[in-house]
């Protein structure tokens, strides 16, 4: 099944609502922690969606930045401080949406509206390099750190050097794993790291200019074949922050769907 452009994937009319939800859950926290009514200030779409690679409304994700302070006095507290931070948001965002259902879970307060629509809020505090530490509740609670600008930015600028062909890849993944491999697991973060990294210097280029048909397809799956086996032993990394990223449990998955894409 070949790559092809996927262009406005996510309706505009359902875009608009999640921009609403979003300006509401930012304001919300912004109140509670920050003293301020801004619905944009302190907040960002991360996750597949804030990397632009979403083709689906079921999980948006969006990152909340807290006023240092509260990291210090959370700090002090004994037992699982991190626990108590998330439910401190729970409590924030269930002022504005007092009807859906929202519920803390490990590192994120997940929001689900009605219409199947799902926000996952990731509260977390910006340090001097730029990174995000965030909680992480499981295990008795500990911290952790992110850097989802440094992942946006790199995938911004590999993807308009290959005229769109590493958006467009990333959710062409997608679409096959949702219809054809539902059963699997594969995340998205592994789906746009290893695009990034196998897909090199291939790009969109004009009919009859490029390589022959199914060539870039059977490049993709070729380089899985040959990193497959160091993926079990070192982790595979984030483009732009070079996170490691724990593919273990997508590894079944992502073979099968490039496999299905090669044929």
């Amino acid at each position: 099944m070949r790559v092809k452009r996927y262009d406005e994937v996510i309706p505009k009319t359902q875009r608009e609502v999640i921009a609403t939800r979003y300006k509401r859950i930012t304001s919300a926290i912004n109140q509670e922690f920050w003293d301020s009514h801004s619905d944009t200030d302190n907040s960002l779409y991360v996750g597949s969606y804030g990397r632009n690679t979403a083709i689906s409304t079921s999980d948006i994700d969006i990152l909340i930045s807290l006023p240092s302070a509260i990291f210090d006095n959370i700090n002090r507290l004994q037992g699982n401080s991190q626990s108590r931070l998330l439910q401190a948001v729970r409590g924030a965002i269930k002022g504005t949406y007092p009807n859906s259902d929202i519920r803390a879970d490990g590192q994120i307060v997940k929001v689900n509206f009605y219409d199947g629509i799902a926000f996952e809020v990731l509260p977390a505090f910006k340090s001097w390099d730029g990174t995000f530490v965030y909680p992480d509740s499981n295990m008795g609670g500990n911290w952790m750190s992110t850097n989802p600008k440094a992942e946006q930015e790199a995938l911004r600028e590999k993807n308009a050097s290959s005229n769109g062909l590493l958006i467009s890849t990333c959710r062409h993944m997608r679409y096959i794993r949702d219809n054809y491999f539902k059963s699997y697991t594969l995340s998205g973060i592994v789906i746009d790291s290893f695009v990034y990294n196998a897909m090199g210097d291939w790009k969109f280029v004009k009919d009859g200019a490029g390589a022959s048909l199914g060539a870039y397809e059977q490049r993709l799956l070729d380089y899985y074949k040959e990193h497959c086996s160091f993926w079990r032993i070192i982790a595979m990394k984030a483009p732009g922050s070079n996170d490691e990223i724990d593919v273990q449990k997508s590894l079944e998955c992502l073979g099968k769907v490039l496999e299905y894409m090669a044929e």
